[in-house]
C-alpha cells in the first residue's frame, strides 16, 4: 500500500474525471490520498471533495503564492476549520523565492501564522520551500524552539543542509516525481541521506509527472514511480519502501484513520 499525501484534486485538471482518477490510484495500490489546500477561502471545495471519498482527506491553508491575499484570515479560523474530521494537516504554507508571486514579508507572515495553527491543533504542517533554504531553516528552528510542532517539507528540491536541519528538528522530507528525472542526481543524493523513518512520497498532481510521463498531467496513481526510484536510491525493495512510507505517513498524519485506506 502507498499513500499520496500531497495532490490537488480540486484543480480544474481533474474536474471532468475525479472519480476515475481516485479509482486509478486505488487500482495502482495507492490506497489513500490527501488533497492539499492552497486557498483557505476555497476550503469548502476541498472539504467537499474529501467528504465524497472514504479514502481522501485534506488540509486547510494558504499557499505562499497566495499569502498576500489571505493575511486577514486569523489563526483561529484555520484552527476552527481544522477540527473537521477530514482535515489531517495544515497548509501548504511556506516560502517561495523562485516565483515570488507574493511579497516575501507576506509569505513569512503567512508561514508563521500556519506554524501557529499547527502548534495549536497538533496537526502536521505541510511546508512549501523553494529557493528559500536558509530562511526556511531559520524560521523552523526558531519556532520549534518556542513550541514544538510536526511538519513535512513537501516536494523537496532543496539542498542537503536544509534536509539535515529539518531531520534534526524531527521533520519529514517528501519526494515527488522530480526524484525520477534524469538530471536529479543532487536530489537523489539528498534522498539517500534522509533516514528511512523520515521519508515520504507524493505526486503534487497535477504537476511534476515522473519521468515516464514527463510533460503530461500527473495523477496520484503515478506516485508508484517515485516510490520505485526512492527504493532504488535507498537500496531497499519496493515492498519495503511502500511499507515504510505508509507507516511514516500514519505516524505524521496521525489523525488519519488507518481503516479508511483498507483495500
Amino acid at each position: 500500500m502507498l499513500v499520496d499525501h500531497h495532490c490537488h484534486l480540486d484543480f480544474p485538471d481533474f474536474a471532468a474525471e475525479r472519480d476515475a482518477v481516485v479509482a486509478r490510484a486505488v487500482a495502482a495500490g495507492v490506497a489513500g490520498l490527501v488533497t492539499i489546500s492552497t486557498r483557505i477561502r476555497r476550503f469548502d471545495e476541498i472539504r467537499a471533495i474529501a467528504e465524497a471519498y472514504p479514502n481522501v482527506f485534506c488540509s486547510v491553508g494558504t499557499h505562499p503564492h497566495n499569502a498576500h491575499e489571505e493575511l486577514d484570515i486569523p489563526v483561529a479560523e484555520i484552527v476552527a476549520q481544522a477540527q473537521h474530521p477530514k482535515v489531517v494537516a495544515v497548509g501548504e504554507a511556506g516560502l517561495d523565492y523562485f516565483y515570488d508571486k507574493s511579497p516575501r514579508d507576506a509569505q513569512r507572515e503567512g508561514f508563521l501564522k500556519h506554524i501557529a495553527a499547527a502548534q495549536e491543533t497538533g496537526l502536521p504542517l505541510v511546508i512549501h520551500a523553494r529557493d528559500a533554504d536558509a530562511d526556511t531553516g531559520d524560521i523552523l528552528e526558531q519556532e520549534m524552539a518556542r513550541r514544538p510542532f510536526k511538519a513535512v517539507l513537501h516536494c523537496y528540491t532543496g539542498g542537503l543542509d536544509l534536509a539535515r536541519r529539518a531531520v534534526a528538528l524531527g521533520l519529514y522530507v517528501s519526494f515527488s516525481g522530480i526524484l525520477t528525472f534524469k538530471k536529479s542526481d543532487a536530489l537523489r543524493e539528498v534522498a539517500a541521506s534522509v533516514p528511512l523513518d523520515r521519508v515520504l512520497v507524493e505526486t503534487d498532481a497535477p504537476y511534476l509527472a515522473p519521468a515516464k510521463y514527463r510533460g503530461k498531467r500527473n495523477e496520484p496513481a503515478y506516485v508508484v514511480f517515485t516510490a520505485q526510484e526512492l527504493a532504488r536510491v535507498k537500496g531497499v525493495s519496493e515492498a519495503d519502501i511502500a511499507r515504510i512510507t505508509t507507516d511514516n505517513f500514519f505516524r505524521l498524519y496521525d489523525k488519519t484513520p488507518r481503516q479508511a485506506f483498507a483495500q
